[in-house]
């Protein structure tokens, strides 16, 4: 198997510390079923093609320009030459500016990964980096221009080496305001606060990629070998129907919990509280006792 190709190569910087290193593609789709797009009666491929939305001409790539609208229907054109010229200049350098704890990273903000590997005759800066970070339990926040766009990189321990994460601007992220602004609050407690925490403890586990596998992708997989061969097409099972009712309920079969265990363990709760009153009341009624004795002999 041919070595991957580096998608980038350059010098990481740390303090007046440099060293060689190059960056290659942590996450590929290129192993997921693809499909070609056809002509249902000849079987061909079809081709997309532009076309000017006014007249109907299909427009060769030659005469293809970038354009900006300003309002409706006008546009500022961009020659190739001058969108080139916006680009910023590389150094080829991932220049460190800052480092971070571990702790506050937000991973909303996470574009794409890509392993960070060190040019042979920069190992020992490379490995001073990686081991000093993951001694510190931080990660750094560098920048520098990859594939014509200024980026900002996280770049942390991972295995033998480093990993950098391409990170969104902020004006990308939506704000998360908008999105629970209409959650009402609510505090949960009790018996169901009680269940969800049971659920969450007898669910615990590690992470494990391997486990989880695409459905999908297996799915489609199986398809494309049934209509070769010839095959019935794999059949959907319909989806079991859920049950009705309410939360408390859908928590309680969910933790094993029945609602006449619910019953028992209240009442037996009960039981304990009634039980814990009448033994706290005894002190004061035998004290009461000797009085009534004392009244007695003096009568």
């Amino acid at each position: 198997m041919a070595a991957p190709r580096a998608n980038w190569k350059g010098f990481i910087k740390f303090g007046e510390v440099a060293c060689a290193v190059a960056l290659y593609t942590a996450a590929s789709s290129s192993e997921r079923v693809v499909f070609n797009t056809l002509n249902r009666k000849t079987k061909n491929r079809v081709k997309r093609e532009f076309v000017d939305t006014e007249t109907g001409d299909a427009v060769e790539r030659e005469d293809q320009v970038k354009g900006y609208e300003t309002e409706n229907g006008q546009y500022v054109v961009l020659e190739p030459e001058e969108v080139a010229a916006a680009v910023p200049d590389s150094d080829k350098t991932l220049t460190i500016e800052a480092f971070i704890p571990c702790s506050q990273i937000d991973t909303t903000y996470f574009d794409k990964p890509y392993y960070l590997t060190p040019d042979k005759m920069g190992t020992d800066a490379f490995m001073l980096l990686r081991d000093g970070m993951k001694k510190e339990n931080v990660a750094a926040i560098a920048r520098t221009v990859l594939f014509r766009r200024m980026r900002t990189v996280l770049i942390r321990p991972h295995g033998k080496g480093l990993i950098a994460s391409t990170l969104n601007f902020d004006y990308e992220v939506r704000s998360s305001d908008k999105a629970f602004e209409d959650l009402p609050d609510l505090k949960i407690e009790g018996e169901m606060l009680d269940l969800a925490e049971h659920i969450i403890e007898k669910k615990k586990g590690s992470f494990d990629a391997s486990a989880f596998d695409d459905r999908y992708e297996a799915a489609v997989v199986e398809l494309v070998k049934a209509k070769i061969e010839g095959r019935a097409l794999p059949k959907k099972k319909a989806p079991a129907a859920s049950k009705p009712g309410d939360l408390l309920k859908a928590l309680r079969e969910s933790a094993g919990v029945g609602a006449k265990t619910a019953k028992t363990k209240r009442a037996a709760a009960n039981a304990n509280k009634n039980a814990t009153r009448k033994t706290s009341a005894k002190p004061a009624t035998s004290k009461s006792k000797p009085a009534s004795a004392s009244k007695r002999r003096a009568s």
